[in-house]
């Protein structure tokens, strides 16, 4: 019998403080200009071949569970589609897949953080697996503006918004023939969320769209390079 899953436990709040922790230990090492950057290298790429490792053996888990299925297990969800470019993003550093992590990442997988679509919970692999995968995509994100320099722009926020919009038709026609829900574009989660706050189907689609909107823009108030940081550069 796997171990429920219960919102709020303790196995979630220690998630929770781990996340928390190891994002002010990136802070500080921000502060203390501690990186040296052609020694991480490796680092960076190994973090990201332990990202794709994790996400590989969720489904081969899957699949030896009988849990793997045309119409859930394929990667487009938000999260899932963020972790692929979260991994990319360690491994190439390009600036146009940043912009898609920072806003699209740390937004989608804050929320699965705090309201986790989880029916198995510690010490299951699941539990490890979920955390870790939404854990790295934060972290890169944060990794890659506190210690690597980049930051948040607004014009990326207009482009992540776009691949969003472009994204949606297509995981609109998979949900259609595959009689999937991936990204929730059919039905909110059983198990309740943040999106039982914006309204019913189909308008909290809308709604979402527009809260994305006011997320992406304040992480990009809270992050976005100041004057005087732009004049000592």
């Amino acid at each position: 019998m796997d171990p429920p899953f219960e919102m709020f436990s303790f196995a979630h709040l220690l998630a929770i403080v781990t996340l928390f922790l190891l994002a002010l230990l990136l802070f500080f090492i921000k502060k203390m200009n501690l990186m040296q950057f052609e020694k991480v290298r490796p680092l960076e790429v190994l973090f990201g071949i332990s990202l794709l490792v994790m996400d590989i053996f969720y489904h081969v888990w899957m699949i030896q569970a009988g849990r793997w299925d045309w119409s859930s297990s394929l990667p487009l969800e938000l999260c899932s589609i963020s972790l692929v470019m979260a991994i990319i993003l360690l491994w190439t550093r390009n600036k146009h897949v940043y912009d898609f992590v920072f806003f699209a990442g740390i937004g989608g997988a804050l929320q699965a953080v705090a309201t986790p679509v989880l029916d198995i919970g510690f010490p299951h692999f699941r539990y490890f697996h979920f955390f870790y995968t939404h854990a790295g995509i934060i972290l890169t994100a944060l990794y890659f503006t506190w210690v690597r320099g980049y930051r948040p722009t607004f014009k990326g926020i207009v482009k992540t918004m776009i691949a969003l919009n472009i994204l949606l038709p297509c995981v609109f026609t998979v949900n259609y023939f595959l009689q999937g829900n991936y990204m929730f574009l059919n039905k909110k989660p059983i198990n309740g969320s943040l999106l039982d706050f914006l309204g019913p189907y189909p308008w909290y689609i809308l709604s979402l769209e527009i809260v994305a909107f006011i997320i992406f823009s304040c992480l990009w108030f809270l992050f976005r390079r100041k004057e005087h940081e732009n004049a000592e550069s």
